[in-house]
C-alpha cells in the first residue's frame, strides 16, 4: 500500500473543551504542561468544540468560550508557530474517521465509560447519542494525526485506553490491506502535579466552573484583588501541617492547598510538605497567593489584551485549522484505501 501520510516519531495531540471561565485546574491538569512538552515535540492542540455541544447548554456562549480558550492557552505561553492551534470544527476529517470508528467500536467498550455514567446520571435515556459516543470521536482526535503520545490527567486514562483498543482493532481487522499496523498505539503522558484540583470550599469536590460559588475556584481571568480573597477563604482545618503527605488523607483540603502549590511550583507535593511541616496554614496561604499572582496575573492580562480584538485569535485558529488539515487530510486518504472507499 503507498500511503500518504507518514508516522511521525514523536508527536503530541490534546484537546480542551472551549467551556469559558477556565481557572487554575485547567491550568495546572492541562495547559500548564502543554508549554513545555511543544519544545521538545511536534504538537497539537485542538479546540475541541464538538466535545462541548455533547452538552445543550453550551451552544448559546461557544463562539466567544472558542475564542477565550484560544486566547488563555496563547495567553500562558503556546506559540502557534511551534505548535499547531486549531478549532475541531474547522478539519472536517475529525467527523469523518469518528464515524469509521464507530463501525470499529463496540457498545460494550463504551457502556463501560464512567465518564458518560458521571455525566448523564440517572437519566441516562434522555442522554444524547454523542455525549455516549464521544469517546469514539476523542480517539478519532488522536489517531487523526497519527499521535504517539497524548497527556491526559487521571480521569482521562480510561479514554486513551479506548483509543488504542480501536487502534488495535482498526490495524487487526484490515492487516491483509497494509504492509504494516496504520495506527501506532499512543502512550499517555501523565500531566502535572497537581492531576486533580479540588474547589476552594470542599476538598471532596472537584474545582469547577460549574459551581456557584465563585470562592470555589481561581479563575484565569482574576485580579490580584480576587486571588487575595479567594485564598484567604480557602477552607483549612486547625492542625499543623504534617511532614509526610499520607498523613493528610483525611484532610482534604489542606492536601488540596498543598498540591496547588506544589503543581505552581514544579515541585511535588512531599517537597512542599518538607518547607511547611508544622506550621499552620498562614504561610502556606501568604506564599501560594504570592506564587499565583505572579503566574496567574501575566496570563489574565495578556488574556484581556487578546479578547479585545479577536481578529488576531480568529487568524490563529484558521492559520492552525489549514496546518491540521494537510495532515488530517492525507491521513484519510490512506484510511479510505486501507477499508477499500477509495475510488
Amino acid at each position: 500500500m503507498s500511503t500518504n501520510s507518514k508516522q511521525p516519531d514523536k508527536r503530541i495531540f490534546s484537546g480542551i473543551q472551549p467551556t469559558g471561565n477556565l481557572h487554575i485546574g485547567n491550568y495546572l491538569g492541562a495547559i500548564k504542561s502543554w508549554v513545555s512538552l511543544q519544545n521538545d515535540s511536534e504538537a497539537f492542540f485542538s479546540i475541541v468544540d464538538l466535545h462541548a455541544i455533547t452538552v445543550s447548554s453550551n451552544f448559546d456562549s461557544l463562539q466567544n468560550s472558542i475564542y477565550e480558550v484560544t486566547a488563555a492557552i496563547i495567553a500562558s505561553g503556546i506559540d502557534p508557530k511551534k505548535s499547531i492551534v486549531f478549532n475541531q470544527s474547522s478539519v472536517k476529517e475529525h467527523t469523518e474517521l469518528c464515524w469509521i470508528f464507530s463501525c470499529i467500536a463496540k457498545m460494550g467498550w463504551l457502556s463501560r465509560m464512567t465518564q458518560f455514567k458521571e455525566k448523564a446520571g440517572k437519566k441516562r435515556d434522555n442522554a444524547s447519542i454523542g455525549l455516549f459516543s464521544y469517546p469514539v470521536l476523542m480517539a478519532a482526535d488522536i489517531l487523526l494525526y497519527r499521535a504517539t503520545h497524548v497527556p491526559v490527567g487521571d480521569d482521562q486514562q480510561q479514554h486513551l485506553e479506548l483509543t488504542r483498543d480501536i487502534a488495535n482493532s482498526f490495524n487487526h481487522q484490515f492487516q491483509k490491506n497494509m504492509d504494516a499496523d496504520f495506527f501506532q498505539l499512543p502512550e499517555a503522558i501523565i500531566t502535572g502535579t497537581a492531576k486533580r484540583v479540588m474547589s476552594l470550599r470542599d476538598g471532596t469536590k472537584k474545582m469547577s466552573k460549574s459551581d456557584i460559588s465563585d470562592a470555589s475556584r481561581i479563575n484565569l481571568t482574576d485580579s490580584k484583588d480576587n486571588i487575595v480573597k479567594k485564598i484567604q477563604k480557602a477552607k483549612t482545618d486547625s492542625l499543623p501541617l504534617p511532614e509526610n503527605e499520607t498523613d493528610l488523607e483525611n484532610r482534604p483540603e489542606a492536601k488540596n492547598l498543598i498540591h496547588i502549590l506544589a503543581g505552581m511550583t514544579d515541585k511535588s507535593p512531599e517537597q512542599t510538605l518538607l518547607e511547611y511541616h508544622g506550621k499552620g496554614f498562614v504561610d502556606l496561604k501568604k506564599n501560594l497567593t504570592e506564587v499565583l499572582i505572579e503566574e496567574i496575573s501575566p496570563i489574565s492580562n495578556e488574556m484581556n489584551k487578546l479578547l479585545k480584538d479577536k481578529k488576531e485569535i480568529k487568524n490563529i485558529l484558521i492559520e492552525g485549522s489549514s496546518r491540521a488539515r494537510s495532515i488530517a487530510k492525507n491521513v484519510m486518504i490512506d484510511v479510505k484505501e486501507i477499508i477499500n472507499l477509495k475510488i
